[in-house]
């Protein structure tokens, strides 16, 4: 008898949101008596509700995540692990596999069943967690049969293709995707990607041939070339998935994609851009798990903390971020937007594009035939009672302007800036039309920041610092300096680094910097009160990274310049 109550909860919660009436309830346990059918395959079957609805009503009665199928993307590791006669006796799809932290996700509707469930942990083996996910019964079925029996690796797939003709119209069609080698092809390359880390992915055409690779932690790297007769293929696949015009192959183009690729949801952003051997494609990799990163979680010095804590603090004012592309700006934008967002503030951002939704942010992509640039999307957005604008980046003097009246009157404002430090960032600014006087008082702190590699930890090697590395790390020659070096390793891929963390200088103003600027003082005597105000350089924080042997000597000198004074 409980079994039944459990298996009615379903229909019970789905009359209690209001997608079933309790007719429908008492027809379904009637039919369910007599027939034995699970009631969630009933539910939609007699068309009283949507798979979708479904499958997110039992994810919230057990308390488990849910997925929609429609746009999974096949990983051929989580495969391997599941026999196909397994997954489709007991509607288990294998999504996603981690060899780093040995997780098995798999897509069921079987997530009650806990003998399904002790079966499958039995036939991966003790040593992996199986992270289950309810899905939809027909896209289990669905995917089983998508998935199962087609060539999925990258290896497979380009001998497939070597073997057989590419039929372009598919690519354009859609259909039955999986029949199509190069759509599984596109398909691997970006699973590979995203499994490795990587923050962007390039397809580079060259006389001959096609050269593929993926910038990991700030280094590109070449994964793949391949012959010529396949450049067309990716293309059109990839200029179809992102919305483009597959017909226009002399003009740029950008687009945007989302799939679900190892169990989440990866944003992509695409831009083509026309090159003598034909179109350059560039994905930037929207991971929103990974790219939001919680302040405590960046490795970030006792210090720094407090004061960033202490700038989150003030209740109006500019905040500015700088450095250059690729820096890490928006990821601590975001973070530091996440350490404030509540449902008791209202956070606007204006972005060129907007990269990672996040709840209760009112995200705003800048739009050209809209007419909504910088500086009218903050006119619009102060009429919209914000506490918090995030405006993303402060380009021209009209945005600069619009920014520091926001603050001015009463606004938190998180912007970007390019420059190479905090201190360059006053007399950029004066190149952008902005006065001294207006400068003062309403900058609250200047954040600069580069991303450099974090040594791998399994097989860094400890050795004494030569006389150069002591000149560049400012050290004195009494006492021995252990540092350590890159070597390389199965758990680094052998690149010796592994994972990356900021490097920041942070500039807090107060009343003597403030005066400093509103009178026009030279470089030098700010940078004399802000030292003396415990203000340390990127060099400095760098210097600290080798020290604590997070980092190498190397490593920091490829981001910044350590032979330059930084005292």
């Amino acid at each position: 008898m409980a079994d039944v109550r459990k298996r009615l909860r379903l229909g019970e919660l789905l009359v209690q949101q209001g997608l079933l009436s309790e007719d429908q309830l008492n027809i379904l346990v009637a039919e369910q008596r007599n027939t034995n059918i699970p009631i969630g395959r009933l539910i939609v079957r007699m068309g009283f509700a949507t798979e979708a609805a479904v499958r997110d009503a039992m994810a919230r009665t057990v308390g488990q995540e849910s997925i929609d199928l429609s746009h999974v993307v096949a990983d051929p590791e989580a495969l391997q692990l599941v026999p196909q006669d397994f997954a489709r006796r007991n509607q288990v799809l294998p999504i996603a596999y981690s060899a780093a932290d040995a997780t098995l996700t798999v897509a069921t509707t079987a997530v009650f069943n806990v003998v399904v469930m002790d079966r499958l942990r039995a036939l991966v083996g003790a040593d992996i967690d199986v992270r289950p996910q309810i899905a939809a019964e027909a896209q289990v079925e669905e995917c089983i049969d998508r998935f199962y029996g087609y060539e999925l690796s990258v290896d497979g797939i380009l001998k497939e293709i070597e073997t057989g003709e590419i039929d372009y119209e598919s690519l354009r069609a859609g259909g039955d995707e999986y029949t199509q080698p190069m759509v599984r092809l596109v398909n691997a390359l970006l699973v590979d990607a995203v499994k490795r880390g990587a923050s962007d992915v390039h397809f580079e055409p060259e006389y001959a041939f096609l050269r593929i690779r993926y910038r990991i932690d700030g280094v590109l790297e070449t994964v793949r070339s391949l012959h010529k007769t396949f450049t067309s293929g990716i293309t059109v696949r990839l200029k179809v998935i992102s919305g483009m015009n597959i017909a226009e192959i002399r003009a740029p183009q950008d687009g945007r994609v989302s799939l679900t690729l190892n169990g989440r949801q990866v944003d992509f952003r695409v831009s083509t851009q026309p090159t003598i051997y034909g179109e350059n494609l560039v994905l930037r990799v929207l991971d929103r798990e990974k790219s939001i990163i919680r302040l405590e979680n960046m490795a970030l010095p006792d210090e720094t903390m407090q004061k960033l804590t202490g700038l989150l603090d003030r209740p109006e004012g500019i905040l500015i971020v700088t450095g250059p592309t690729g820096s890490g700006k928006t990821t601590t934008l975001y973070s530091l937007l996440a350490q404030i967002n509540d449902d008791t503030v209202n956070i606007m951002t204006l972005e060129d594009p907007v990269e990672y939704p996040l709840n209760l942010l009112r995200q705003t992509s800048v739009n050209e035939v809209a007419r909504m640039d910088f500086a009218n999307g903050i006119r619009s957005m102060m009429r919209q009672d914000p506490d918090i604008i995030l405006v993303g980046e402060m380009r021209d003097q009209e945005t600069s302007e619009m920014a520091f009246r926001a603050a001015m009157t009463g606004h938190q404002v998180f912007t970007t800036l390019h420059t190479n430090s905090a201190l360059g960032a006053f007399p950029r600014l004066l190149d952008l039309g902005i006065r001294p006087g207006i400068m003062a008082g309403n900058i609250i702190g200047i954040i600069a920041q580069r991303l450099v590699r974090l040594v791998c930890m399994q097989c860094r090697e400890p050795y004494v610092a030569t006389l150069e590395e002591r000149r560049l790390l400012k050290l004195g020659g009494e006492v021995p300096a252990q540092i350590y070096k890159a070597v390389g390793c199965k758990a680094c891929g052998g690149k010796g680094y592994k994972g990356r963390a900021p490097i920041m200088e942070l500039l807090v103003m107060d009343g003597d910097l403030d005066e400093l600027i509103a009178r026009g003082t030279t470089p030098r005597e700010l940078r004399e009160v802000a030292n003396s105000k415990g203000y340390k350089t990127l060099a400095q924080a760098g210097i600290r990274r080798i020290l604590d042997g997070e980092s190498t000597v190397a490593e920091i000198s490829r981001v910044i310049n350590l032979s330059a004074p930084h005292d």
